[in-house]
C-alpha cells in the first residue's frame, strides 16, 4: 500500500515535501512528487513496494507525460487488463506494474476505468491535456481518500494528519460529524472530524476542473441486494459451487505479490476459509500465518487456530494481548491516529498488524463475511425484534431493564444480558433504526449533556435510514445487510483495518470482497443466509465439505477484546480534564455505574475516551461542546 496527497493552487515545493513526510507509515520503501508549476498542481507519493518493485516508483506518468497518477491500492486483474490495453496498441515501460495499467486504461476508457477494475484503490490522475483532476475510491473504500476546497485551494490525502500541513487549509472541528461520530462510533458517509474536509464516499468518483475550479462528485456503484429467488436442494448446491470457486479465484489473486504473504487465522470460519484456500494455492515457501489470543477465554480462539495451522501445516505466531500491553499499545494508536475510531478490537487488530509486519509485507484476512453473509447476531435479532415489539409494548422496557439490572453483570463476551439490553435500545423506534441504535456506543439522550445543540435521531442516522429506505427488498435481512455492506463494513471495519495496517507499512487484502464473489453473493436470498438459526448458513455449507465440523458449525466469537474488564480494572485511563461540568458529570456517572458493576457502559467508555483523547491531541476547541 502507499500514501498519496496532493493540491492545486498555492502552496510550493516544500509544503508538498510537508504533506508527503506526514504519510510516511505508509509508504516507508520510497517517496515521488510531481510539480506542474505553470498549472500550479502539486502531487506527492510514499510507496510501499509490493508489486514490480524496481519499475513502479510514483508519480508515474505516460510517455509523453499527458497523464500523471498517484495511486494507492491493488488491481487483481491487471494482467488481464495489460493485455486488452496492449491489443488495442498501447505500449507499456514496466514489467508488470498495475499503476501503468490504470494509467493506459484512463487514456482508453477515460471514467469507465473503474468499471473493468477487480481490486482496491484510491488514485488521482492528473490530465494535463484536459486541465482535470480525476479522483476514485474503490466499491467499499478499502483505501481512503480525502479532499478539501478552500481559499483557492483544492487539496487531497490518504489521510488527514497531511493537511495540517498545509498554510492555506484549515481544520475546524465539524458540530455534525463530531456527533456522527459518537452514536456510530464511526465517521458515516462523507463526514470526517472537520467541517470544511470530506471523505470521498466508496464507490465514487470525483472530477476537479482546475481552470473553474469546480467539483463533480458522481457515484458509479454501490452495493445493492438482489436475490434470485429459488428454495430447492438444486439452487442451494449452485450456490454452495459458486462461492467455493469464486472465494478459491479471490484468494489466488490476492497472493500475488513480489514480497512474502501471511494470512491472519483467529481460527474462526472466515479466516480458516481464507488460510485453507491460500494454503491451496500458496506457490513460495511454507504459509505464514498469525493470531491473536487473550487471557479473557471467553475472547480467545487461539486453540482453533492451532488447530488449522496444524491442519494447513503453517508456520504459525500467536500473540498473546496481556494486560501490561494495553496502556503502551493505546498510547502508540492514539499517538498515530487523526480520527478517532472506537472500534472495540482496534488495539488488537494493531498488535496483529505490528507483529503479522515483522515477517511478511501483505497479509490476508477474513474482512466482510459477516456484513455480506449475515454473520452478526444483530441480523438474527430482528426476528426477535419484531416478536417482542409486537407483544412488549416501549413503556414495559423500562421495567425489564430494571429486572435485568438485578442480576450481577458479566463483562464476558456478548452476554445474554448485553445482548437483551442492546436489543431493547432499538425497538419502538422505526426498523430503519434498529440496526444502528443497537451498534449506538450512545444514547441520543447522552448527546444533550455532551454537546451544546445536540441533532435529532434521523440526523444522526440519516445514512442508515437513507439505505434502509431505498433498498428495493421488503425483507429485513436483505434490508440489514445493505446497512452493513454500504455503511459498517465501509466506514468502521474497513478504516480500522486500513489504518491499522498502514501504520506498520504492511498491505492487508480482503478477498471475501472481490467483486465476483459480491456479485455472486447479493443475489444469494436471505434464507440461504440464515436458516435454521444458522448465520452465514451458504458460506458454511460451502466450507462443511473443506473444514472440520468443529470450525464450521461452532459458536461466533467476534474479533474483539475484553474493554468492559480493562476499564473495570482501570486499565484505561479516562482523562476528563477537558470536559465541562456537564459532560463530566455524565462520563463520571457511567464509569462509576460500570466499575460498580451495575451497568455496562463499556461502548460508551470506550467512544469517549477516544473522543477525548483525539481533543487533547489535536487542541480542538469546545465551542460545540457543553462547557
Amino acid at each position: 500500500m502507499c500514501g498519496l496527497v496532493g493540491f492545486v493552487g498555492e502552496g510550493g515545493q516544500n509544503c508538498l515535501n510537508q504533506m508527503v513526510a506526514k504519510l510516511i507509515h505508509r509508504g516507508p520503501d520510497s517517496k515521488g512528487t510531481y510539480i506542474d508549476k505553470d498549472i500550479k498542481v502539486f502531487l506527492g507519493h510514499r510507496r510501499l513496494s509490493i508489486v514490480d518493485i524496481p519499475d513502479g516508483a510514483q508519480p508515474m506518468s505516460t510517455f509523453d507525460e499527458s497523464h500523471i497518477i498517484i495511486y494507492n491500492g491493488e488491481i487483481y486483474n491487471s494482467d488481464v487488463l495489460r493485455k486488452e490495453l496492449e491489443d488495442r496498441g498501447h505500449k507499456f515501460q514496466t514489467d508488470h506494474s498495475d499503476t501503468e495499467v490504470l494509467l493506459h486504461g484512463y487514456k482508453e476508457w477515460g471514467f469507465n476505468l473503474v468499471n473493468k477494475l477487480n481490486g482496491m484503490w484510491a488514485f488521482v490522475i492528473y490530465d494535463r491535456l484536459k486541465k482535470n483532476l480525476f479522483l476514485s475510491r474503490d466499491r467499499f473504500g478499502q483505501k481512503p481518500l480525502f479532499y478539501t476546497l478552500q481559499n483557492g485551494v483544492f487539496a487531497f490525502a490518504s489521510e488527514l494528519k497531511a493537511f495540517q500541513m498545509h498554510p492555506n487549509l484549515y481544520m475546524d472541528l465539524s458540530n455534525v460529524g463530531l456527533q456522527k461520530y459518537c452514536v456510530h462510533g464511526y465517521f458515516p458517509g462523507n463526514h470526517t472530524p472537520y467541517q470544511k474536509i470530506s471523505k470521498l464516499p466508496a464507490g465514487c468518483n470525483l472530477s476537479y476542473e482546475i481552470n473553474q475550479q469546480n467539483i463533480k462528485i458522481y457515484r458509479y456503484w454501490s452495493y445493492a441486494i438482489e436475490p434470485e429467488h429459488g428454495e430447492n436442494q438444486s439452487q442451494e448446491n449452485k450456490w454452495v459451487d459458486e462461492i467455493q470457486s469464486l472465494l478459491n479465484n479471490s484468494v489466488k489473486r490476492r497472493l500475488v505479490a513480489d514480497v512474502p504473504v501471511g494470512v491472519f487465522l483467529s481460527g474462526g470460519l472466515d479466516s480458516t476459509a481464507i488460510a485453507y484456500f491460500s494454503s491451496q494455492n500458496h506457490q513460495k515457501n511454507q504459509l505464514k500465518t498469525f493470531s491473536i489470543g487473550f487471557d479473557d477465554k471467553t475472547f480467545d480462539e487461539t486453540k482453533w487456530a492451532f488447530q488449522m495451522a496444524k491442519l494447513f501445516e503453517t508456520e504459525h505466531s500467536v500473540t498473546i494481548f496481556k494486560k501490561n500491553l494495553l496502556e503502551g499499545l493505546l498510547k502508540e494508536v492514539i499517538g498515530k491516529m487523526d480520527e478517532p475510531l472506537s472500534d472495540s478490537s482496534l488495539i488488537s487488530q494493531y498488535l496483529l498488524c505490528k507483529q503479522a509486519r515483522k515477517k511478511v509485507k501483505v497479509a490476508l484476512g477474513g474482512d466482510g463475511a459477516d456484513e455480506i453473509f449475515a454473520g452478526y447476531d444483530t441480523f438474527k435479532a430482528v426476528k426477535v425484534a419484531k416478536l417482542v415489539e409486537n407483544f412488549l409494548p416501549r413503556p414495559f422496557h423500562p421495567a425489564i431493564i430494571k429486572i435485568l439490572g438485578v442480576f450481577p453483570r458479566s463483562h464476558s463476551y456478548m452476554t445474554l444480558r448485553f445482548k437483551l439490553q442492546r436489543l431493547l435500545e432499538g425497538i419502538g423506534h422505526k426498523e430503519s433504526l434498529w440496526q444502528p441504535l443497537w451498534l449506538s456506543p450512545l444514547r441520543q439522550k447522552d448527546l444533550r449533556e455532551l454537546f451544546s445543540n445536540p441533532l435529532e435521531l434521523e440526523d444522526l442516522f440519516s445514512e442508515a435510514i437513507f439505505e434502509w429506505e431505498n433498498c428495493d427488498q421488503k425483507n429485513m435481512i436483505d434490508k440489514s445487510l445493505q446497512f452493513y455492506g454500504n455503511i459498517f463494513l465501509q466506514n468502521q471495519i474497513l478504516t480500522k483495518v486500513d489504518r491499522t495496517s498502514m501504520m506498520h507499512g504492511l498491505e492487508v487484502r480482503s478477498p471475501f470482497l472481490d467483486i465476483d464473489l459480491i456479485n455472486c453473493v447479493r443475489k444469494i436470498p436471505s434464507y440461504y443466509k440464515m436458516k435454521n438459526g444458522h448465520p452465514k448458513y451458504i458460506l458454511k455449507k460451502a466450507m462443511a465439505r473443506l473444514l472440520p465440523p468443529s470450525i464450521v458449525w461452532r459458536k461466533k466469537v467476534g474479533f474483539s477484546a475484553p474493554l468492559g474488564r480493562w476499564i473495570l480494572e482501570g486499565l484505561v485511563n479516562m482523562d476528563k480534564g477537558i470536559w465541562g461540568n456537564r459532560p463530566l458529570k455524565l462520563i463520571q456517572k457511567k464509569m462509576t455505574a460500570h466499575q460498580a458493576r451495575k451497568e455496562d457502559n463499556r461502548l460508551f467508555l470506550w467512544n469517549i475516551n477516544l473522543l477525548t483523547e483525539f481533543r487533547k491531541k489535536y487542541k480542538t476547541q469546545n465551542s460545540y461542546f457543553n462547557i
